[in-house]
């Protein structure tokens, strides 16, 4: 019984010698893939959302993340924004969550 045992960890670090550069590589190239197919994508995003975020200002026409679309009234130091809907109806929302900058004169046109 010892025997077999001894042979079959024979045939498993045998085998790993000549293995394990080739896995290593295959390691290497997979980690550059995600990198550059992943990452490097989602970081671009957050780099330009960051930038959007940074140029909103008072009197903005936005457009956020859930659909609502208004007019910047208020910007907050700790990250939140007043958004005027209509003339009636005023709502704060967190900063992130404004997804675009819309033209000036689309609340209008709606």
């Amino acid at each position: 019984m010892s025997n077999i045992i001894s042979d079959a960890f024979a045939a498993v670090n045998g085998s790993s010698q000549g293995n394990s550069y080739s896995l290593i590589i295959m390691l290497l190239i997979s980690c550059v893939i995600i990198y550059f197919m992943i990452l490097r994508p989602q970081q671009k995003r957050t780099k330009e959302h960051k930038k959007l975020m940074d140029s909103i200002s008072k009197g903005d026409e936005i457009l956020t993340s859930g659909g609502l679309i208004g007019r910047v009234t208020k910007i907050t130091e700790v990250g939140y924004v007043y958004v005027e809907l209509n003339d009636n109806i005023e709502v704060i929302i967190k900063i992130d969550f404004i997804s675009s900058i819309l033209p000036k004169g689309t609340l209008k046109t709606l």
